[in-house]
């Protein structure tokens, strides 16, 4: 077990990183706006933004540190590729794309959703004063992110942990799902077509 502390702490790192840098663009805004908001407060009772940072992260963290037992149960049972870290065979990667799609339709996505489009009604209604206020409100706000874009992280090991496209177009689907006019029906859209495609991996 202590021989494989080091690697588990690797990829753990591994995973934190990549989440914090995937989530960084469609958390922007969010934060931005937190940031705003204080500039306003007076300076004696100005939470840092540091903090509210820091609450959300800590939720990718915690996600990253689960993803990464995952993928090293996942290596052990040889279910892995040793190049690029996706999943042998169709059947195996076609239905989690289908798991994927349908949750993407479903009710708790579109609830966490609707927190993450909505960044000025969350933070004015879930607002505390102090650092431990901005730590607590960081830590809602990455709980609803996590409840929304967990299972799409689940793709990773369809076209690969390492594959920098898969990862370049999950970023880009998860900052349109939160930040375009339409981020809901980009959601459900994505949401069939990938069912589609798992239905086909497995039948084809």
């Amino acid at each position: 077990m202590a021989t494989m502390a080091p690697s588990i702490a690797i990829v753990a790192l591994m995973w934190a990183t990549m989440m914090v840098a995937m989530m960084s663009p469609s958390a922007a805004p969010t934060v931005l706006l937190y940031a705003r908001a204080q500039q306003l407060a007076k300076p004696d009772k100005r939470p840092p933004t540091a903090a509210f940072v820091a609450g959300y992260l800590l939720c990718w963290i915690a996600f990253a540190a689960l993803a990464a037992g995952l993928q090293i149960a996942l290596d052990r049972a040889a279910a892995l590729s040793d190049m690029t870290m996706a999943l042998h065979g169709r059947r195996a990667s076609g239905a989690v794309m289908i798991a994927v799609g349908l949750y993407q339709l479903s009710p708790f996505k579109d609830a966490c959703l609707g927190r993450c489009r909505s960044p000025a009604q969350f933070l004015s209604r879930h607002y505390r004063p102090g650092a431990a206020g901005a730590l607590r409100l960081g830590l809602l706000h990455g709980a609803y992110c996590v409840g929304c874009c967990w299972m799409l992280m689940a793709l990773l090991f369809v076209g690969g942990v390492m594959n920098l496209a898969w990862i370049a177009g999950l970023t880009l689907l998860v900052a349109g799902e939160k930040l375009l006019p339409h981020g809901r029906t980009i959601a459900r859209v994505a949401g069939v077509v990938l069912i589609a495609w798992g239905v086909f991996r497995l039948v084809a």
